[in-house]
């Protein structure tokens, strides 16, 4: 049985944890305002010396900020998509125990474009799988990306559940382990196809990643493209006398 002391202390943790869940789940989105201390306190019906105390545990963590005069403010999760790492972008996250939703928006077999035909040493006439998929966290779309998987390694992709399963993961599974991989990260503006499938503006900054993975034997197999809210993400660096560590990070600034 919980003493006197105890009761008020279990109660601000679980107050904590609740409104922790509902920011993690994007009912309070990076950047929005919780509800004032008052209404907060009213609805989980404890005092304000109560709210504040689990107020502070959620500030301590990390996610939340309090503005004097504005209010308190959802700080976004600390993300770190390792770019030395071969793991999928959504599995890297999820490995940090951040949700990430994705969502199939496209796949089939097509032409391969010109560059990407070029990126994976192909013919031009040669096809290959194309899947476009959008990742979200934090409550926004915040990820559109495209891959083009070379034709003779994409037998059974096409029934994979990709909302769920890694192309990594399908590939290996299918006997066809990645070994390596080489990205490009660079400014862009929001335009085009990934402006309708990402929370933002046209015209908005993105980082865009293009991302080619190679076999054992250094056969290009996957090229592929990643369009990232620049409001969301950034990179950081690690830096050290015997090497660099460069990882993805959520953007302290957005709004």
């Amino acid at each position: 049985m919980a003493t006197g002391q105890d009761a008020p202390a279990a109660r601000y943790r679980t107050i904590a944890a609740d409104l922790a869940a509902k920011i993690r789940s994007g009912d309070y989105p990076p950047g929005g305002a919780l509800p004032s201390q008052r209404d907060l306190s009213a609805a989980y019906g404890v005092t304000l010396m109560t709210l504040r105390q689990a107020l502070r545990q959620l500030s301590d963590e990390g996610l939340i900020e309090q503005q004097p005069g504005r209010g308190t403010f959802v700080t976004p999760p600390h993300l770190a998509y390792r770019l030395g790492s071969l793991r999928s972008f959504a599995d890297d996250l999820r490995e940090q125990g951040h949700e990430v939703r994705t969502a199939v928006v496209g796949r089939a077999v097509r032409r391969l474009p010109a560059r990407v035909a070029g990126t994976l040493r192909a013919s031009a006439t040669d096809s290959g799988l194309r899947l476009e998929r959008v990742r979200a966290f934090a409550g926004r779309r915040a990820v559109h990306q495209v891959s083009w998987v070379r034709a003779s390694h994409a037998d059974g992709l096409r029934e994979v559940d990709f909302a769920a399963t890694s192309l990594y993961e399908a590939l290996a599974t299918r006997g066809v382990p990645v070994a390596r991989a080489t990205e490009t990260i660079r400014p862009g503006i929001l335009a085009g196809a990934p402006a309708a499938h990402l929370d933002d503006a046209p015209g908005a900054a993105v980082l865009i990643s293009d991302r080619t993975t190679y076999t054992s034997d250094g056969i290009a197999i996957v090229a592929d493209r990643a369009t990232i809210l620049g409001s969301m993400m950034e990179i950081n660096t690690d830096r050290a006398a015997r090497g660099l560590s460069l990882h993805w990070g959520a953007s302290r600034d957005v709004s």
